[in-house]
């Protein structure tokens, strides 16, 4: 069969993304055919497309998509054609109307979660779970500090965070996300002296856990912000990766815990990635996150999507609809 992908054949600005053409085969043995209802837009498609993550070209684009069965390959027997599936990682490709994936990477998405939240917010929101729940378990009475508290992951993490039972100190850049983060943390600050707005806050002991998805620009502060024997949990590098250090300073800081996680390694087998996902959609089934989808563009206009999502137009998750 015949179905559109967006496809690029050199890294570039939004310019090098093609509306193709291209041929779908048959599922193979432990594939799925699926057909896909709505695509997650994510900063690390523009991280592929320009070259900062480079790929083998000519190469699709896009981590994150939600869409139905249409065909089965041989031992296939979790999913059957009509299931709703979601997907968020692995490979790029999922610009597409249509896709052949591997049946261990999808999950299914129960009743009473949309596809576009699906599409959307599957990669923010078990990020968020392996974060809260896994690298560093939150707990009641605890206080932490997670910066880009009006990011994409920063939202719903700091919502979890509350349901959990922390005090959530959440960092921002603007007093336009200031108003965002405000109806879900419990203090926000900016990002200026941030580690003196944090030891105040707390009386001067300092916080739990800092999560940090910020880099290099935060990290120095991050350190400053733990009481005695915190962690800062590293996972992400908006401003750039962090600098190299001496493990000395852990000790010097208070005994601190560093650690840098991702999230294929909290997925790594077919069990954790099924509980990761299944633990997420209860929580948006019970009300407890609330994710936000912004906006969406149709497949051909990914370009536009991938310009407004880098000039910060975006607000929520962004979705392109095949």
């Amino acid at each position: 069969m015949q179905t559109q992908v967006i496809r690029i054949h050199q890294h570039g600005d939004s310019s090098v993304m093609q509306l193709e053409t291209s041929s779908v085969a048959a599922p193979q043995a432990g594939e799925v055919l699926l057909k896909q209802t709505a695509i997650g837009v994510n900063f690390i498609d523009t991280y592929h497309r320009s070259g900062l993550y480079p790929l083998s070209l000519p190469s699709g684009l896009g981590v994150e998509a939600c869409g139905v069965v249409e065909a089965i390959g041989a031992g296939v027997t979790e999913f059957k054609p009509g299931d709703r599936v979601a997907y968020a990682g692995g490979a790029p490709g999922a610009y597409a109307a249509h896709r052949v994936m591997p049946a261990d990477k999808l999950v299914l998405v129960p009743a009473g979660v949309s596809d576009e939240i699906a599409a959307g917010t599957l990669l923010r929101g078990m990020t968020a779970q392996y974060l809260l729940k896994k690298t560093f378990p939150v707990h009641v009475g605890q206080t932490i500090l997670f910066h880009a508290a009006a990011g994409g992951v920063g939202q719903l993490a700091c919502q979890w965070a509350r349901e959990l039972g922390a005090t959530v100190i959440g960092t921002v850049g603007s007093e336009e996300k200031a108003k965002i983060a405000r109806s879900y943390c419990d203090h926000i600050i900016g990002y200026e002296h941030f580690s003196e707005q944090v030891r105040e806050i707390t009386g001067g002991k300092g916080v739990s856990v800092v999560y940090d998805g910020v880099g290099a620009d935060t990290f120095a502060g991050s350190l400053d912000c733990l009481a005695l024997r915190g962690m800062l949990v590293s996972f992400g590098n908006a401003s750039g990766p962090v600098p190299a250090f001496e493990p000395a300073i852990l000790a010097q800081k208070g005994s601190l815990f560093f650690t840098r996680p991702t999230l294929g390694h909290y997925t790594s087998t077919r069990a954790e990635l099924v509980n990761t996902a299944a633990d997420y959609f209860h929580a948006v089934r019970r009300g407890l996150l609330k994710p936000e989808v912004g906006q969406s563009y149709a497949l051909a206009d990914a370009a536009q999507a991938h310009q407004d999502l880098a000039l910060r137009k975006t607000q929520g998750s962004t979705l392109l609809r095949p």
